[in-house]
């Protein structure tokens, strides 16, 4: 269970046990070697649209100056959904995390050729972050796509959904707020569910019985997506309201 407290000057303090020594992660940090665009958009538009490792708590209406509802996407890849996601919600502020650079600079190009000034970027590990710099009930969605699905049994104590990663996502999401999840591993698919139907705190809101939603309007088809249809892997959409 996270324990968030709020002083009279709006900081805070987060202490969890949902992922005590967090000796093992769900992602390998790749090396990857950034372009020159990369770098280039790293060196411009840091400063503009990412936000620093640190321990202070993220002020979200400071962030954007503005109130506004804040989807949280962990994993975002080269940033190309994120990007599409955004510029179709204006009205909506984004955070995106992910721990490839590469990737991150591809996604801060982006945002500064589209102007978008509803996205900010961060490059480090999501459980840490929302562990230690989300403030308790603060996030309207929480979007995971096509995240590692570690299919090997050795490594599946990898994955990131597990009962300690949907305590930390309900702690963190406002009264209604949703997890959309997607994946192309009809197994970790099942595991998904499976977990989060377990949870007292989440909804599955599938109404056909099978826990899988229709592909939200707007989710456009990720690269990943494209890929896992080329093998010939169906796609499983999830989305869990917090009651």
């Amino acid at each position: 269970m996270i324990k968030t407290t709020v002083t009279s000057d709006q900081s805070v303090s987060t202490s969890s046990t949902a992922f005590p020594k967090r000796t093992v992660r769900s992602f390998v940090r790749r090396i990857g070697r950034m372009t020159s665009a990369q770098r280039n958009a790293f060196e411009l538009h840091w400063a503009d649209y990412g936000l620093d490792s640190g321990n202070d708590p993220l002020c979200f209406e400071q962030i954007f100056d503005r109130e506004a509802p804040v989807w949280f996407e962990i994993g975002f890849g080269n940033g190309d959904t994120l990007i599409k996601i955004a510029s179709a919600k204006p009205e909506i502020n984004f955070i995106g995390i992910d721990v490839h650079r590469p990737g991150a600079g591809r996604l801060l190009h982006n945002i500064a050729e589209r102007d978008l000034t509803n996205v900010r970027v961060i490059c480090d590990d999501a459980i840490d972050v929302l562990q230690q710099r989300v403030t308790a009930n603060t996030l309207a969605r929480v979007l995971l796509f096509f995240p590692d699905p570690w299919p090997k049994t050795k490594h599946q104590k990898r994955r990131i959904v597990s009962p300690e990663f949907a305590t930390l996502i309900a702690e963190k999401l406002n009264s209604n707020g949703k997890l959309h999840m997607a994946t192309d591993w009809k197994a970790y698919a099942e595991y998904m569910r499976v977990t989060l139907d377990l949870s007292a705190t989440f909804k599955n809101e599938a109404s056909d019985g099978t826990g899988f939603v229709s592909k939200p309007s707007y989710r456009p088809e990720t690269h990943f997506e494209r890929r896992g249809t080329k093998l010939g892997h169906g796609v499983w959409d999830l989305v869990y309201s917090k009651e």
